[in-house]
């Protein structure tokens, strides 16, 4: 494909613009829910809607993509996010916000799968790690420049964050028509798969062991990282600015080694490899947030668990792509619907295990961390006895 640099770059620009969007966001969500009068549950029940509506739609998505076209699925996820961002921001009852953030969780789910196969069509396996670096740090970058930009433009009006991400995904979407192509040659891949139905993947070793790993790893992940905030305060006494300070540290620090690192380091140590790696060091780390009585430990510690997360997600994009064959949107949309279940459990283990004691999530998050990098390992044998 000619220009396939800069197809590759319009597509992974598609994905940060999606994650810009939903950072945006963040900053105003308590003034929202003050403004509208809404529970806690309710603003709750926003957030288990987008994850749920992303769970049940990734796997068909990425299905899809592979059936009839990646930047057709990207388009149509793109205009249903600036679609879902516009709702959001004109919704006056509790139905219209919940309807909005369902066509976001469906919108993530079309794009997310769809950019990553769209990446490992136009890339070699040599090539993959890197891209799918590049891929992971649209993702982290969104993530961190969005809350940022959210309270910026929030100045204008709460409901403004809303429009801009509308119009940012509305451009994605023209771009996204205008100027997109669809690969032109198959895929390289080391050991290529068949078309076949959910279950003859799931059937795969290759993918059974690294689907079970991704969902429990997701929830010991998330059991740590999604009340960190409420844990870091109550704890150890962390103010918000340090909080957010903190957290900032860790997305720019990911950032750098997903740009700039993440291709030498696998080069280095392989996928798998670096995947049991950052299982390793995350249940170190954590176990060592709970027992430690030092806030600077607490911040050092939380650098390396965070980066370490950050590592492991694109690790497993880029092991997944090597081996999806022609099924690389079927496979991503799979990686994404595991990652879900865990993303959606994690939270409300966590917040249960922290009502009963408040180290209890850091322990039960070393714990599965530490189980699921030993039955890593196990992945190594298996591949050394084929």
């Amino acid at each position: 494909m000619k220009n396939k640099k800069r197809m590759m770059n319009l597509a992974i620009s598609n994905l940060f613009l999606v994650f810009l969007g939903a950072g945006l966001v963040i900053p105003v969500l308590p003034k929202l829910k003050e403004q509208m009068n809404f529970s806690g549950t309710t603003m709750g029940m926003m957030i288990s809607i987008f994850a749920i509506a992303q769970l049940v739609a990734s796997p068909i998505a990425g299905a899809l993509s592979d059936k009839i076209g990646r930047k057709k699925l990207i388009a149509i996820g793109m205009i249903i996010f600036s679609f879902s961002e516009l709702l959001f921001g004109l919704a006056q009852i509790k139905m219209g916000f919940y309807i909005s953030r369902g066509l976001g969780g469906v919108a993530a789910a079309l794009v997310m799968p769809s950019v990553t196969a769209y990446v490992a069509d136009l890339t070699t396996i040599a090539e993959r790690s890197k891209a799918m670096g590049l891929v992971s740090a649209a993702i982290s970058g969104g993530f961190i420049i969005g809350p940022g930009a959210g309270g910026f433009i929030a100045t204008l009006g709460i409901r403004a964050p809303f429009y801009v991400a509308a119009l940012l995904a509305l451009v994605g979407f023209i771009l996204t028509l205008t100027i997109l192509k669809e690969p032109e040659h198959p895929i390289q891949t080391d050991k290529a798969v068949k078309h076949g139905s959910f279950w003859n993947i799931l059937k795969n070793p290759t993918f059974t062991s690294i689907f079970i790993i991704i969902l429990i790893s997701s929830f010991g992940l998330q059991a740590f990282e999604s009340i960190y905030s409420i844990m870091a305060t109550i704890n150890f006494g962390f103010t918000t600015g340090e909080i957010a300070m903190v957290i900032t540290v860790s997305g720019i620090l990911a950032l750098i080694f997903q740009l700039f690192l993440f291709d030498t380091i696998v080069n280095k140590m392989t996928e798998l490899g670096l995947i049991q790696c950052t299982f390793f060091v995350s249940a170190i780390f954590i176990a060592i947030i709970a027992v430690t009585k030092s806030n600077l430990v607490v911040a050092l510690s939380t650098f390396i668990i965070f980066l370490a997360f950050d590592l492991f997600r694109p690790a497993v994009t880029t092991y997944l792509s090597k081996h999806a064959g022609e099924q690389q949107g079927a496979i991503n949309g799979l990686n994404s619907t595991f990652t879900s279940f865990g993303n959606i459990l994690g939270p409300l283990a966590a917040g249960y295990m922290f009502d009963i004691n408040h180290l209890f999530p850091y322990y039960i998050s070393a714990a599965i961390l530490l189980g699921t990098g030993f039955l890593s390992l196990f992945m190594n044998r298996k591949k050394a006895l084929a």
